[in-house]
């Protein structure tokens, strides 16, 4: 019998790895998989669009810039001020929203600009004792989000668009430049 058990010991030991060498390509393959790469490639991760204002004239005059390779976008801006200082908007292609924002009306291709959009602060004391000790600071933001399309190929309306989806409050570059000696002392930031 103990011929036979060493025979059954044998045909168990070869049942065995015949069955664990049907696996083991994938489990060798499992063990010595890796990859290396060499190189790169520029990956743009989002629109990019670049918010221009300059102060002349108790008026900030804003334009928004789209990058050349960014998609196509909608834009709204809007400025924040003291309760001392009111903000009267003026702009071609530029309309009030129930949100106060104001929303460029075009859509705005890779490249493009915004016409102007004028924001003028009233009650700026321009001479005399209340110019040097009165400063104002007024904030414009703005922000954009992508032309989505419907199924036939036309543009969702400005009215349509979902303002959830921000891509981009840009980089903000402007200059502050005041017309006389006394603004400058006593004006104040934009």
């Amino acid at each position: 019998m103990s011929k036979r058990k060493y025979y059954l010991t044998i045909l168990t030991l070869a049942a065995f790895l015949t069955v664990a060498g049907a696996g083991i390509k994938e489990a060798w393959a499992y063990f010595t998989t890796f990859s290396e790469a060499a190189g790169g490639y520029t990956i743009h991760l989002g629109d990019r669009t670049e918010f221009t204002e300059e102060f002349s004239n108790q008026t900030k005059h804003v334009v928004i810039t789209s990058d050349a390779d960014s998609e196509p976008v909608y834009v709204r801006a809007r400025a924040f001020s003291g309760s001392k200082y009111p903000l009267t908007y003026s702009g071609e292609g530029w309309s009030l929203g129930a949100d106060d924002y104001y929303y460029y009306q075009s859509i705005l291709e890779g490249g493009a600009s915004t016409s102007g959009l004028d924001i003028r602060i009233d009650g700026i004391p321009v001479n005399g004792e209340e110019a040097e000790k009165d400063y104002f600071n007024v904030v414009v933001i703005y922000e954009s989000t992508p032309v989505k399309y419907h199924e036939d190929g036309s543009a969702y309306t400005i009215q349509e668009t979902d303002w959830t989806e921000l891509l981009d409050s840009g980089s903000t570059t402007g200059t502050n430049q005041p017309e006389t000696t006394e603004q400058a002392e006593g004006g104040g930031e934009s």
